[in-house]
């Protein structure tokens, strides 16, 4: 993991970046449906699900961090091209990988953007694979973070009992086109009313981070999670001026990488400290 880098106009760390090269890398299949997976780490399993427009160095540097708890750091690449920076070229070139990124998983079948009240068939995927890797590794469970596109499927895979820590940051499905898919989640009601149950059954949290004015992420979603799961849904919301000056998006979206402000006492620092404390928690010290 290569260290934060410090902006020299205004000091402020960035999000560490990680390598490819570090991790080990795999095929796994399930369904008749193959997708390359990224392993480094021993202990129980986290599964971090990238955001658009794949996995890039800052994802792997919050993967690294995964594996410092003593945890297994496994990730699906599932879009993109695995270890680009999306920051890096000219600005058509940045512009053409995210489109081909995104336009490829709205064409998949695996992914649904529009659709509200349905979980997307790619969970059913990452289900198998949260198993697989369970096995393998052993634990108390398994700890799940999906991201921007893919921040709804830790919902969805929470139906699972062997989900034990379901991080949803900026959770941007279904696209928030019109009312009723602001106030929406790309998981369907059986599974929601899954999820609940475990709620208040099991006392399972769900961790949701988004910024507050972040168009991707309205703030009727949010609400909805909260009156779908009821104290089971734990939301972290951050100003826009918590997020470091230098993102690359006009509107503070990725709480985790690119909009981080990787230094103590900053919010968006105590939210990755309080998605960590939950793995550490529910997975590291929890273990037999």
């Amino acid at each position: 993991m290569t260290d934060a880098t410090t902006e020299p106009g205004n000091a402020r760390r960035r999000a560490p970046e990680g390598e490819l090269g570090t991790f080990e890398e795999l095929p796994f299949t399930d369904g008749g449906v193959t997708h390359t997976v990224y392993r480094k780490g021993r202990g129980p399993v986290v599964i971090v699900i990238t955001e658009m427009p794949g996995i890039s160095p800052m994802v792997l540097g919050f993967a690294d961090r995964v594996v410092a708890l003593g945890c297994t750091a496994v990730l699906p690449d599932l879009f993109g091209e695995a270890g680009r920076d999306p920051l890096e070229g000219n600005a058509l070139s940045m512009a053409g990988y995210g489109l081909k990124s995104m336009g490829g998983a709205c064409i998949s079948r695996e992914f649904s953007v529009l659709a509200t009240g349905k979980s997307s068939p790619v969970v059913s995927w990452l289900r198998a694979l949260a198993h697989q890797e369970h096995a393998r590794a052993g634990g108390p469970g398994v700890g799940v973070v999906g991201m921007c596109f893919t921040g709804g499927f830790a919902l969805a895979m929470a139906v699972d009992d062997l989900v034990l820590a379901p991080v949803l940051s900026q959770p941007s499905l279904p696209f928030p086109i019109g009312a009723s898919r602001k106030a929406a989640v790309d998981t369907s009601d059986a599974d929601l009313a899954v999820v609940r149950q475990r709620c208040d059954a099991e006392g399972l949290r769900v961790l949701g981070l988004r910024f507050d004015g972040d168009p991707f992420v309205p703030r009727e979603r949010f609400a909805f999670l909260k009156d779908r799961l009821g104290d089971g849904f734990v939301a972290v919301e951050l100003r826009q001026a918590d997020g470091h000056p230098d993102g690359p998006l006009g509107k503070h979206h990725s709480v985790l990488t690119g909009d981080l402000i990787d230094e103590p006492g900053e919010p968006t620092r105590a939210a990755l400290d309080q998605v960590l404390d939950l793995f550490r928690s529910k997975l590291v010290t929890a273990a037999p």
